[in-house]
């Protein structure tokens, strides 16, 4: 079953996004994680069912002044301009193949296309992929100021209450205050970490912690590190001697790089996630902030230009509003004040 069904079923009731549990910690948890969802998209989806709402309300008939005005309400609406063309395009063949002339149906002709251009036929892979034999290496990569090192602590909080051991390395020496602030964060969620002097070597420090967290047993080594895409070539050096350094103790890491954006930039995300990729291997993308913005359209825009799956977003200043990206959630929210004004 595609995505666009599954929504379509959760919204009818046939298939609940929080399936009955046996285990009762387990339904409260799904119920909590909705809630996240639902409050982390609210603004999003005020902003999206307006435009769209609004679009819909002076419909006349299907011609190529409304899909002018449908891509303009699809690009302020920050699903990005190469998504926004082809989602235009899916609608005009759908309707034209179908014979589709009511407002109510065209619309939900949009949201469905909408939805199939992000399904792609298949699920993203957001699991973080582990370490059997040893530790599991993240490294966080972004722009100063996106969140990146409260990202690293929120997702320590959350391994650690899995019960699985977490070690920090500082690996941004470069950045006044980025070593001083993650130690307050390995502080407040009671983890150990590396660092070392501001200036020093980030390999270094990358190579006393691989250490440590082989001498340790430690379960999960998250790395940070500097976010200097202003200057790519130095970024890309600093990146690779740091991935060779730790391949050197532990030959298949790091596991993942997380690639950490901040959600209220709209499109600058996507440029910034586009310029991370020319540089850097990056296994998965974690946007934040979402609860603050208007913007969550950008999720489209990143799914169809970037073939990079987002695996957590931030729903909310909370350590435990980091969550896994659940896209059918997600998509269900965002769409959801669409769907109840086209059903009535």
């Amino acid at each position: 079953m595609g995505l666009f069904d599954r929504i379509k079923r959760a919204f009818t009731g046939e298939d609940p996004l929080i399936e009955e549990q046996a285990d009762k910690r387990e339904q409260e948890h799904e119920e909590i994680v909705l809630d996240k969802y639902d409050k982390g998209v609210e603004k999003t989806r005020k902003s999206f069912s307006e435009k769209l709402n609004e679009l819909f309300a002076g419909f006349r008939e299907v011609d190529d002044e409304f899909f002018d005005d449908l891509e303009e309400t699809l690009i302020s609406s920050d699903v990005g301009f190469d998504m926004t063309l082809a989602l235009s395009d899916a609608v005009r063949d759908e309707v034209g193949r179908r014979g589709v002339h009511k407002g109510e149906d065209v619309k939900n002709t949009v949201i469905e296309k909408m939805i199939s251009i992000y399904d792609q036929g298949e699920i993203p892979d957001i699991s973080i992929h582990e370490n059997p034999d040893g530790p599991t290496v993240i490294l966080f990569v972004g722009v100063n100021g996106v969140g990146k090192t409260t990202t690293i602590g929120k997702l320590a909080h959350q391994l650690k209450q899995q019960g699985k051991s977490v070690l920090l390395a500082a690996g941004d020496t470069f950045r006044a205050g980025a070593i001083e602030q993650l130690q307050r964060w390995a502080e407040q969620v009671d983890v150990p970490i590396v660092t070392g002097r501001a200036g020093q070597d980030p390999a270094s420090v990358c190579f006393d912690a691989t250490k440590k967290a082989k001498r340790d047993n430690i379960d999960y080594l998250l790395v940070d590190t500097a976010g200097r895409l202003q200057t790519k070539k130095n970024l890309m050096a600093e990146l690779e001697k740091m991935n060779h350094v730790i391949k050197r103790e532990i030959p298949d890491a790091p596991h993942e790089t997380l690639l950490v954006v901040d959600g209220t930039t709209g499109q600058n995300a996507l440029q910034q996630a586009k310029e991370f990729a020319s540089v850097v291997d990056t296994t998965g993308l974690i946007l934040t902030k979402m609860d603050g913005t208007a913007k969550g359209g950008v999720i489209f825009a990143i799914r169809y230009e970037l073939n990079t799956p987002v695996k957590f977003v931030g729903l909310g200043e909370g350590v435990d509003d980091l969550q896994p990206f659940d896209a059918e959630k997600f998509i269900y929210q965002m769409v959801r004040d669409v769907v109840e004004v086209q059903e009535q």
